[in-house]
């Protein structure tokens, strides 16, 4: 008996030492261009989390003799108005948009499951009340209810993580089709014959389940959420200086000195798009590789 648990021990541990391999293998050939976007989180992230080191100059650093230059060996994206590193901006933007993508993602999911879940599992009236509460949600447009919302809160990155983080409310449907689907399976049927408290249930037999799904939500949701914190920052209501944002950095002098100096626009709307981008082919990518029903359906080849 226990030679046969050593084997299956070993089984298990090999097929998790192939997996990340094997996933690798079928992402570059598969689906090119969500590799391409994995290869940009990758560049994303570590530059978020590699700032403090790879940039050349602090962000807030002023260089008054150095006010709008341009792209240069010594400033390789140039400066704004007030002489500040224009790369050095941008990787510390890509740390605040992490940052705040990271946050948002995090409770928006954490709403989801906590909503979605008891929809599914208790249904009758507990279904019904949450159901029309995210509907009422889905009602109101999203960019009308962030400069609500944003606007009574005021600026502040706790206050933006949160406000962006209502998003995920309405991804309790999601949560709630996924949980009613595993809990008609055999072993959630097992688990409350044998006694199982319904937390218990919830928390060890459907929420485990759903993690895969909301891997790959979490991943969608990445892009649109970088696109709302810049759109937040471009209207005045993001994250508040002296931090860096790509939003931020577009709604400035960039305007202003669109013809004088185009870098200062150019710059961190080809570093926001990359990213939004690379999220989103990636998500889409991650989503038909997991996805056993879109396996030889040729559907979502990229």
């Amino acid at each position: 008996m226990a030679q046969e648990k050593a084997v299956l021990g070993a089984e298990v541990l090999l097929k998790r030492r192939r997996w990340a391999p094997e996933f690798l293998r079928r992402l570059v050939l598969e689906k090119p261009l969500g590799a391409v976007g994995g290869f940009i989180v990758v560049v994303v992230i570590l530059a978020a989390v590699l700032a403090d080191v790879i940039t050349p100059y602090p962000y807030d650093e002023i260089h008054l003799t150095d006010t709008i230059q341009a792209p240069s060996a010594t400033y390789i994206l140039g400066t704004d108005g007030l002489g500040r590193d224009l790369l050095s901006r941008i990787i510390f933007g890509a740390r605040v948009s992490m940052y705040v993508a990271l946050g948002a993602v995090s409770l928006g999911l954490l709403y989801a499951v906590v909503l979605g879940i008891p929809a599914a599992w208790f249904g009758g009236l507990t279904d019904t009340l949450i159901s029309r509460f995210v509907d009422a949600k889905m009602t109101i447009p999203t960019l009308l209810l962030l400069l609500l919302v944003a606007s009574i809160l005021g600026p502040g990155l706790g206050n933006i993580i949160l406000v962006l983080s209502l998003a995920g409310i309405i991804e309790a449907r999601i949560v709630r089709g996924q949980a009613l689907s595993i809990k008609q399976n055999i072993y959630v049927e097992a688990a409350t014959a044998i006694g199982a408290s319904k937390t218990r249930t919830m928390t060890h037999h459907i929420l485990p389940n759903i993690f895969a799904p909301l891997i790959i939500l979490a991943t969608l949701r990445f892009g649109s959420i970088i696109i709302s914190e810049a759109t937040l920052s471009f209207l005045g209501y993001g994250v508040p200086p002296p931090f860096p944002s790509w939003g931020r950095m577009l709604s400035q002098e960039s305007r202003l000195l669109m013809q004088q100096a185009p870098w200062l626009a150019i710059a961190p709307g080809v570093a926001l798009t990359l990213t939004v981008w690379g999220f989103n082919v990636f998500g889409d990518a991650l989503r038909d590789l997991l996805d056993p029903r879109l396996r030889g359906t040729g559907k979502g080849q990229s």
